[in-house]
């Protein structure tokens, strides 16, 4: 049963935490293609609400899955894939982003931004390193 579990923990968390990355990226287009631009202040805000979203939400579903009596592996898989779910919306976005920031700077070498190999690595690397930090305080918690 803890299976089903997890799956629906992932589901729920991962693909709601995706949702509201997406929503912040789409916000944070509008804001930027503005007359106004986006203040120092707002990207700082956004930066830490997308920093809050891939915490909170992977501890979340830790939470949840060791207080239905999975254990601390169980969570952890369940964080890190929650993490990892979010971090693939990001890359997914990322050439929308630096598209629309060239537009907007007039620096068409934003246009040509891609991530590399060891980018998306170390980029699961802190998925994991989230997964593991969220579940160890989860532990403690439950």
């Amino acid at each position: 049963m803890t299976s089903v579990n997890s799956l629906v923990n992932i589901a729920v968390f991962g693909i709601g935490g995706a949702i509201l990355v997406a929503a912040l990226i789409g916000l944070l287009l509008v804001v930027s293609g503005s007359a106004h631009g986006s203040s120092p202040r707002l990207l700082t805000a956004f930066g830490g609400a997308s920093v809050v979203l891939l915490v909170v939400l992977p501890a979340l579903a830790a939470l949840n899955v060791m207080a239905g009596g999975g254990g601390f592996w169980a969570g952890l898989v369940n964080a890190t894939v929650v993490a990892a779910l979010m971090y693939a919306v990001n890359v997914a976005l990322l050439p929308v982003l630096a598209r629309r920031q060239a537009m907007v700077s007039g620096r068409p070498g934003l246009t040509d931004l891609r991530p590399s190999a060891s980018v998306l690595l170390g980029g699961l690397v802190v998925c994991l390193g989230v997964g593991l930090l969220v579940t160890g305080v989860t532990a403690f918690v439950v």
